[in-house]
């Protein structure tokens, strides 16, 4: 080299570019990724979990008196209507409401709660507000809370669902 050779602006160096463009693109990577966070809300997070523990023996007991009643409940989805059959081991249940939780899987705000009420002996019904489609948890649960039928389903189930304390049967 001599002092007449021309030299390239800093910006023209091939590397500068290449020392600089790792280092900028994890900040620019990071930037990103901190915004999504901020944005987005973790749902599937609790608060408390000690509250959480304590209610496990609750779900529990609540799962067994279900199974000692031997509940079963029919479900059957016609549009938005719902018509729920549920019997006992003494025959049909004689509740004045019903009511039926479903969770979706990740996102909380898409949750339902539905109100069955009483049309005979064992037979209920129920409304949807919106269209229900995919894989949802459910829980059945009597009035005073003192039992429950959960599971797992793909609704709205064609030819209906049953359900039972050992679980749900698309039938």
């Amino acid at each position: 080299m001599t002092e007449k050779t021309p030299i390239a602006p800093w910006y023209r160096q091939p590397w500068f570019w290449f020392l600089t463009i790792f280092p900028l693109a994890a900040i620019a990577w990071c930037t990103v990724m901190i915004i999504v966070a901020s944005n987005l809300d973790d749902t599937m997070v609790t608060d408390d979990y000690s509250k959480e523990g304590r209610g496990i023996n609750m779900n529990i007991a609540r799962d067994q008196k279900a199974a000692d009643l031997g509940l079963v409940a029919e479900m059957r989805f016609v549009d938005r209507a719902i018509a729920l059959e549920v019997s006992t081991d003494d025959g049909p249940s004689n509740y004045p409401y019903l009511v039926l939780n479903l969770f979706h899987p990740t996102l909380a705000d898409r949750d339902r709660t539905i109100q069955f009420q009483r049309t005979g002996d064992g037979t209920y019904s129920g409304k949807l507000l919106e269209d229900l489609d995919g894989r949802w948890y459910y829980d059945l649960r009597g009035p005073d809370n003192d039992w429950r039928l959960k599971g797992e389903a793909w609704l709205p189930a064609e030819n209906g669902l049953t359900v039972s304390s050992e679980g749900a049967a698309q039938g």
